[in-house]
């Protein structure tokens, strides 16, 4: 891949949730992780307990204390991270979906879970129903889930703080430099508001520990108020990161989850020529990325940004992403390879 290196300007990062996911993705020759979806680290049997417990909390203590024993797995997750990528850049997102996702199901659990909390399993059931929503992916997640419940921030910043730490004393020729992100914001005071949290929690840690360490806070943009806002956003942000697939959902109004019930119709029919959740949609979603582009740069000239939805992994997005000036794309592991190569070319046709 001499060839490719050599011309290439694209960064592949990839797409990654656990350690094992990011060593495999480094062997097929990611540059750094573009996503790290956190929740995807809590729903292991030991984490997930302790989760429910916060989300069926009645007061902000009993929410820290159930967090506090969550921290050391994360935290041990996000060195893990590091160390796999041996000084490449990761980007952690924090919590994302809505919390009825993690409340158990199954009868036994609820009771094990209510046991824990001291409460009735009819009181468990009653918080459980009072967690569902009709349209979860436009309801309670992302940075919302932060603002309502800014000890999750806190204690997920805590983690990636102190992980970066550890791993920056044991490889002090390895540049940590960790990257957080905030999903779903579609207005700057909210990103205001959660980035002052990470800010804070961060610095603190960071002087505790009497080390010097950079860090950078941005956000995901996959709402189309983001994008047509991005310069005020972008006064906010160390970078953005589209997450393409919900912008596309956003952008179209269609599910993901759902659209393959009448998509086939819009083949047969001509009206669309191919799946906008496959192939990123140049022309709408396109075009809001372009704006958010032109819009962010000139309020911050140092601005970086990439792409996370599972677009950074089809070669005719990846063109279309170094044309409208990416830094990077990130797609998951086993698709790097194939980003790499259309990246190589993207930078060829365009010299």
């Amino acid at each position: 891949m001499a060839w490719a290196d050599k011309y290439r300007k694209l960064k592949v990062r990839t797409n990654a949730d656990t350690p094992a996911d990011a060593k495999k993705a480094r062997e097929l020759g990611a540059e750094g992780i573009g996503l790290c979806r956190t929740e995807h680290m809590f729903f292991e049997e030991d984490r997930i307990a302790a989760f429910r417990e916060m989300i069926c909390s009645d007061t902000v203590e009993e929410r820290e204390a159930a967090l506090e024993k969550i921290l050391p797995y994360q935290q041990g997750d996000f060195k893990a991270l590091y160390e796999a990528l041996e000084g490449c850049p990761v980007t952690i997102r924090f919590l994302d979906p809505p919390l009825h996702e993690f409340v158990p199901t199954e009868e036994a659990d609820i009771k094990k879970l209510a046991d824990a909390q001291g409460k009735t399993v009819e009181q468990i059931k009653t918080i459980i129903d009072g967690l569902h929503e009709f349209n979860p992916m436009m309801g309670h997640r992302g940075c919302r889930l932060a603002v309502t419940y800014p000890e999750i921030a806190k204690m997920q910043t805590k983690a990636v703080i102190r992980a970066a730490i550890e791993v920056q004393k044991e490889h002090a020729d390895w540049n940590i430099k960790p990257e957080i992100m905030i999903p779903l914001v579609c207005e700057v005071e909210e990103l205001k508001y959660v980035k002052k949290v990470v800010v804070e929690t961060a610095d603190a840690e960071i002087a505790a520990a009497g080390v010097t360490l950079e860090y950078e806070v941005g956000t995901m943009i996959e709402i189309p108020r983001a994008a047509l806002t991005a310069d005020e956003i972008a006064k906010e942000a160390d970078f953005f990161c589209f997450g393409t697939n919900d912008l596309t959902q956003m952008t179209f109004g269609f599910s993901r989850d759902d659209a393959g019930k009448f998509l086939d119709a819009y083949y047969d029919k001509k009206i669309f020529e191919n799946d906008p959740f496959a192939k990123l949609d140049q022309t709408g979603v396109g075009k809001l990325m372009e704006t958010a582009i032109k819009l962010g740069k000139p309020v911050n000239p140092a601005l970086h940004v990439g792409i996370c939805g599972e677009h950074g992994g089809d070669p005719s997005s990846v063109e279309f992403c170094h044309k409208i000036g990416l830094d990077y794309v990130s797609c998951s592991p086993f698709r790097v390879p194939i980003a790499r190569l259309a990246a190589a070319q993207a930078a060829i046709a365009n010299k």
